[in-house]
């Protein structure tokens, strides 16, 4: 009887999957449009359906996609600490390369697209924008999108998907060489965040990985740019 409770659950987690991963792309495709405003409110979205499937699927605390006391444990698991640092090296190697691409406009395009919600002059203010900007698209790209999905569908198409719909919230106006340039970039930190999250099964591992490669990122562009 219990466990026929725990399948009916599984199945309504999974009925509610489907509908917010479809309202999350279709708010981000707004993107398309760079003036759009309603693209970020498919962050809530995610972060909304991630504790509501949760509540309803009624999962022990021990599998959630979200576990604060597990995150030592979880680092630990084959692989995870390597993948966590990996971002780092991929956001200065592409902040590197399109830097001499586009002759210093890449950063500049970076910076005009991150200005818009993160403020750089004021330390204190900036990390906590960090924090909690890569905590909330990691509770809803990985978590939800990428955790919930995996189980109806393959891991592959999910990492795929949700990195395509999480690169594509990152668009904004400009030179249409660095747009993509900067949104493929995107997009390959988000399927290492994705690999992160499978090998770690917990999100809190993922934003670790997220705020590292946010933080390198900037302090790169402030030291050497």
């Amino acid at each position: 009887m219990k466990d026929q409770q725990m399948i009916e659950n599984h199945k309504k987690s999974a009925v509610l999957t489907m509908p917010g991963a479809a309202i999350m792309i279709l708010l981000t495709v707004t993107k398309i449009v760079p003036a759009s405003k309603i693209a970020g409110y498919s962050v809530f979205v995610g972060i909304a359906f991630f504790f509501l499937t949760e509540a309803v699927s009624k999962a022990p605390r021990s599998e959630s996609g979200l576990r604060f006391h597990t995150i030592l444990e979880d680092l630990k698991k084959p692989g995870v600490i390597a993948w966590v640092l990996l971002p780092i090296v991929s956001g200065i190697v592409i902040n590197v390369v399109g830097n001499l691409i586009f002759h210093g406009e890449f950063f500049d395009h970076v910076m005009g697209r991150a200005g818009s919600i993160l403020s750089f002059d004021k330390t204190a203010l900036l990390a906590g924008q960090i924090l909690i900007a890569a905590f909330g698209e990691e509770i809803a790209y990985r978590g939800f999108f990428l955790g919930k999905g995996m189980k109806i569908l393959p891991f592959w198409l999910c990492a795929v998907v949700s990195s395509l719909t999480f690169a594509a919230g990152h668009i904004a106006a400009g030179n249409i060489g660095i747009v993509i340039y900067d949104v493929a970039g995107v997009f390959i930190d988000s399927l290492i965040f994705s690999v992160v999250y499978r090998k770690s099964g917990n999100c809190a591992i993922s934003t670790l990985s997220h705020i590292l490669a946010n933080t390198a990122a900037l302090v790169e562009v402030f030291l050497f740019f």
